[in-house]
């Protein structure tokens, strides 16, 4: 089975107003990592000190740093149409689908799947079911959190662990419908959104 676990680290809560700033993508294949797509974002504006606190991202780490719009594509064409997984991943959907619908750029094109409700169902009993409270009751090796690539990888191993519970392999993966059920919620999708036309401004004529 091929997915691709995703994270972000952002200035803050509000998609649209808060900006990315670290972008982590990790594809898994027969669950094992087979390419990473990892970047600091430059936000062009200063990082909060609340949010530096939480992910440690300082405004001199992403000093010249891509800028968004110059990531949303690579970022979609690495994803292409592989199946999505992220933790709370309306988090991360809605900050994504921000920025693809004002630039106006092409989106990844899989199912999302959030790790967070699935959890809830497969593992029920937990005080919480944060990333960092999956990883220990699960005894998946981390070093750390609140960093991109390092959190997707995190989720990816914990979808791997639930398909092992589910299934008695995490090889043996059931059909997409089944996991998608297992969110509760209706299939989540990146809206398709096609660059439109720009309009000639004559004032560039002259």
């Amino acid at each position: 089975m091929r997915f691709i676990a995703f994270d972000l680290e952002t200035t803050g809560t509000l998609p649209g107003v808060d900006k990315i700033v670290e972008i982590g993508a990790v594809r898994f294949v027969n669950g094992e990592v087979e390419a990473v797509f990892s970047t600091l974002v430059d936000p062009l504006r200063s990082i909060p000190a609340g949010a530096s606190a939480v992910n440690g991202i300082t405004d001199d780490m992403v000093l010249g740093k891509p800028k968004i719009e110059e990531l949303l594509s690579p970022f979609a064409e690495f994803c292409a149409e592989d199946t999505l997984i992220a933790h709370n991943a309306a988090f991360d959907y809605g900050f994504l689908t921000a920025d693809y619908t004002r630039f106006e750029m092409r989106t990844p094109r899989g199912v999302i799947l959030d790790s967070y409700p699935m959890a809830k169902k497969i593992f029920p009993g937990l005080a919480n079911y944060k990333l960092s409270t999956l990883v220990q009751h699960l005894q998946v090796e981390a070093k750390g959190f609140h960093r991109a690539e390092a959190d997707a990888t995190y989720c990816a191993k914990v979808l791997l662990k639930m398909i092992e519970r589910i299934t008695g392999s995490h090889m043996n993966w059931p059909p997409l419908p089944n996991l998608v059920a297992l969110t509760g919620k209706a299939e989540m999708r990146f809206p398709v959104i096609e660059p439109q036309p720009k309009q000639l401004n004559l004032l560039d004529l002259l």
